[in-house]
């Protein structure tokens, strides 16, 4: 866990981490708080769900590229 949380600031990973939770995060964004931005409802709580909505993917992202470096470094 100590490894992964390091991880998630690498800069090795961080590039297309990044990249990926700028695309999946905006389709998760608009699919679950695309009307309410547009009606202007948008409250504290949305905007919280919101900024989930980029760091998951994010997060998800870098846990593939630190298993997949960890596994070719095993073989």
């Amino acid at each position: 866990m100590k490894a992964y949380s390091k991880a998630l600031f690498d800069p090795k990973f961080a590039p297309t981490a990044i990249k990926v939770a700028v695309v999946v995060g905006s389709v998760l964004f608009i699919v679950n708080h695309g009307s309410a931005l547009a009606k202007g409802e948008m409250t504290k709580t949305r905007w919280l769900s919101g900024l989930i909505s980029y760091l998951i993917p994010y997060g998800v992202n870098i846990h593939g590229q630190f298993t997949s470096s960890r596994k070719s470094i095993k073989n």
